[in-house]
């Protein structure tokens, strides 16, 4: 589906699975980070049946700019088409064999929060008091946090190589503490706030200039150090399966 189509969660949760079925046939590592965003977004969608948001129509169409940003960008890369230098280096990962699932999963993350929430919560709030978003804005980062908590526990249970590495070493972690939930929440805020301060006629150049930052901020877990590298290679051969069965586990872990 074209995310122009895209008007609901429903849409979003469906293109997702699309993306993922796609992955899974190719056997494509960027379907990692497909499903853990699907599962985000089924969260999310509880979340405004439950009324855990302030404004549940205002975080749905948060959630629709916010996911279409990620999809524009997944189909702009399968067309060879423009698209952010973030995103740019987060799919160009799936092209080497040694990340394992965790990098995958926070080179996307580096991306679709640390540039793109920040850009879909300023969208939202166009015309609006920014401020008044701030809360919900919590909220959502409160999924975000608690499903990235249970994957990386999920995956070293998956994996007992990676179990065993986390309980031996904190140098693997090391390489990720920029990109904890509490330093994208709040970098993702501030930003969203400059940009709805910021004229719009300078709001493009503002974009670019984040997301060459944080292109580069990516290059912590693309080359995380010499000894990451090595502890990080010994996790990956540690990986079972294919890439096909573990996007299956992962999707497995978080169920529709």
């Amino acid at each position: 589906m074209s995310s122009t189509q895209i008007k609901s969660i429903n849409q979003v949760i469906s293109t997702l699975d699309e993306i993922i079925s796609e992955t899974e046939k190719n056997e494509n590592p960027l379907g990692y980070f497909a499903a853990l965003y699907q599962n985000v977004t089924i969260k999310v969608k509880e979340g405004i049946q439950n009324n855990f948001f302030e404004d549940g129509p205002r975080m749905e169409k948060l959630d629709i700019i916010f996911a279409k940003r990620y999809i524009d960008a997944y189909y702009a890369w399968q067309k060879n088409e423009e698209l952010s230098k973030s995103w740019q280096k987060a799919f160009k990962l799936s092209d080497d064999y040694w990340p394992i699932v965790l990098q995958h999963l926070l080179i996307g993350m580096n991306a679709h929060i640390n540039l793109d929430l920040g850009i879909a919560a300023a969208e939202v709030s166009k015309n609006r008091n920014i401020n008044d978003l701030e809360d919900d804005f919590n909220k959502i980062n409160e999924v975000l946090s608690s499903l990235v908590n249970e994957v990386q526990n999920d995956l070293a249970n998956m994996w007992p190589t990676l179990k065993k590495i986390l309980q031996k070493t904190k140098k693997v972690d090391d390489f990720m503490v920029d990109f904890s939930m509490e330093l994208a929440r709040n970098g993702a805020w501030k930003f969203a706030v400059t940009i709805s301060e910021t004229p719009e006629v300078n709001v493009e150049e503002l974009i670019t200039k984040r997301d060459e930052k944080i292109a580069r901020k990516a290059g912590i877990i693309n080359y995380p150090g010499f000894l990451a590298k090595i502890l990080l290679g010994i996790i990956r051969l540690g990986e079972k399966g294919t890439v096909k069965e573990r996007i299956i586990q992962l999707a497995a872990n978080y169920p529709i």
